[in-house]
């Protein structure tokens, strides 16, 4: 190799590399890290190095060090990739990755306060994380994965945040738990079942399908409407105040769905609740299709599911959910819209919705 390629492979200059050779230099210290036997050791990032300028493929430099391939693709890319893999550099990263115990990124106080304030907006760890990413870009500080504001939460002695922001999760809890509620449902006349929709919503390439249910409050006394628009995952909150009775939510419903533009209300995909009990009349008023799940299959429903979890941020269980006025319910509503969201690659779905009403237009 040349002095310049030796002086860019350790990371000094190749006039250093020229006094060293001339023996005008002190003894180079020796490497005194040895990686334990399970990690790639100095002597096969060497040989990684040199089969990648034969062109080696990947596969062959594996075979050739007794690796898996894994292995070498993962050091390969972490460190520069085929074209800047150098020895040293690979090898000083490696000591650094292997030194214990890390510090935790929440320990950056401005990372740890702006982590803290998108929980308070009852943002997810995996929302807040990807929205770092986009809006600190080139701050690498600023960056931090979901697995990790979930451990600074849930795990004791990981106390960068807060333990009570913890209830700012969707789950309400402090500890990780698999749940699995059952719901019964009654069953309605004239249904149309789910089997009878159009494939166009199934794929979500057309807007204006929207799927609903209802959050129930304490002892079953209370309740708020929801209809999520699947494509955008817009929300709108039915308010029904006095009970949620048939007759209140189709009303409710009516209402909702007349202030949209005709072109963006398709159909609407609901629950086997008593609630429907009315959807004739609806479908008469509105020309709007309701369609039925089959019994217990909340995922044909998915995206209003997954926001009904999200609601449960502002409407926990077993709360009087007939205290939240329709200017409550507008609050709510507008938040949960302004909220980045991953299926939209973190646009909102307020962004989202406006995109297509000005291209309906």
């Amino acid at each position: 190799m040349s002095l310049r390629d030796i002086a860019k492979e350790i990371g000094c200059s190749h006039s250093g590399i020229d006094v060293m050779l001339r023996g005008q230099a002190r003894a180079a210290k020796p490497d005194v890290w040895t990686p334990r036997p399970a990690s790639l050791q100095a002597d096969e990032r060497e040989v990684i190095m040199l089969a990648l300028h034969d062109d080696l493929s990947m596969t062959e430099i594996a075979l050739q060090l007794g690796r898996s391939l894994s292995t070498v693709t993962r050091e390969v890319k972490a460190n520069g990739g085929r074209e800047n893999y150098r020895v040293w550099p690979a090898h000083q990263r490696a000591l650094e990755n292997s030194k214990r115990p890390k510090p935790s990124k929440l320990a950056n106080p401005v990372l740890c306060d702006q982590v803290t304030e998108w929980l308070q907006k009852f943002w997810s760890p995996e929302e807040i994380s990807a929205c770092l990413r986009l809006q600190f870009a080139d701050d690498p500080t600023m960056h931090v994965s979901h697995e990790t504001i979930y451990q600074s939460l849930f795990v004791q002695g990981r106390g960068e945040l807060r333990r009570e922001l913890a209830r700012c999760l969707r789950s309400g809890r402090t500890k990780r738990r698999v749940r699995g509620p059952v719901e019964a449902r009654g069953k309605i006349p004239n249904m149309v079942m789910i089997s009878e929709r159009p494939a166009e919503v199934e794929d979500r390439a057309v807007p204006g399908h929207w799927e609903g249910d209802l959050i129930i409050g304490k002892n079953g006394a209370s309740a708020v409407g929801t209809l999520v628009e699947r494509q955008t995952r817009l929300l709108l909150l039915l308010h029904l105040p006095d009970n949620h009775g048939a007759e209140a939510v189709e009303e409710a419903m009516r209402e909702a769905i007349c202030s949209l533009p005709s072109e963006l209300v398709r159909s609407v995909t609901w629950d086997q609740g008593s609630e429907m009990a009315k959807h004739a009349k609806f479908t008469v008023a509105t020309g709007v299709p309701i369609y039925f799940c089959d019994p217990h299959s909340p995922w044909q429903r998915g995206a209003n599911e997954n926001t009904n979890g999200l609601l449960r941020q502002y409407m926990p269980k077993s709360t009087d959910l007939s205290q939240h006025s329709k200017d409550d319910l507008q609050r709510i509503q507008l938040s949960m819209n302004e909220r980045p969201r991953k299926t939209l690659g973190y646009m909102t779905p307020l962004e989202k919705f406006t995109e297509l009403v000005a291209l309906s237009t």
